[in-house]
């Protein structure tokens, strides 16, 4: 059984009001790759982008990609029209370096509750070792009214 709200396609997360509008996640080249009944799949280039000085994945980089996979997944989670979620904590322990390919993340859910949802989202290189793991919680707050 699904956990997200509503069934949701690759086109309705990466198309034009997803991923695709003018904003970090696509000057950074991330896009969901594949939806699963209780995780989501994403890439990101490893390019000038992407890395540090010294030619290797940005550690900021990486909060980007997880703390993006995480925030879609709790968008998919509850009714946007009524609520949103929003990122209050990070934590990222970076593993081992990369720095060329793609870096690919894995979203799973730890808790999702009414007012709070907590992410493991895990990044790995294109041989598929871990370069980085991460936890991500989101508050689920009403919106605002316009």
């Amino acid at each position: 059984m699904s956990i997200w709200f509503q069934d949701y396609t690759l086109d309705d997360l990466n198309k034009d009001r997803g991923l695709t509008k003018d904003h970090i996640n696509k000057h950074l080249g991330i896009i969901i790759t594949e939806i699963g009944e209780d995780f989501l799949k994403g890439t990101m280039p490893v390019d000038h982008r992407t890395v540090q000085p010294f030619g290797i994945l940005h550690g900021g980089a990486s909060c980007v990609l997880a703390e993006t996979l995480g925030s879609v997944a709790s968008w998919m989670c509850i009714d946007f029209h009524k609520f949103m979620a929003v990122g209050i904590e990070l934590n990222a322990s970076h593993l081992r370096s990369i720095s060329s390919g793609e870096v690919t993340g894995i979203c799973k859910p730890v808790r999702v509750g009414r007012g709070m949802h907590v992410w493991q989202i895990d990044l790995f290189n294109p041989e598929g070792k871990m370069t980085c793991t991460t936890r991500l919680t989101c508050a689920v707050k009403d919106r605002p009214k316009s």
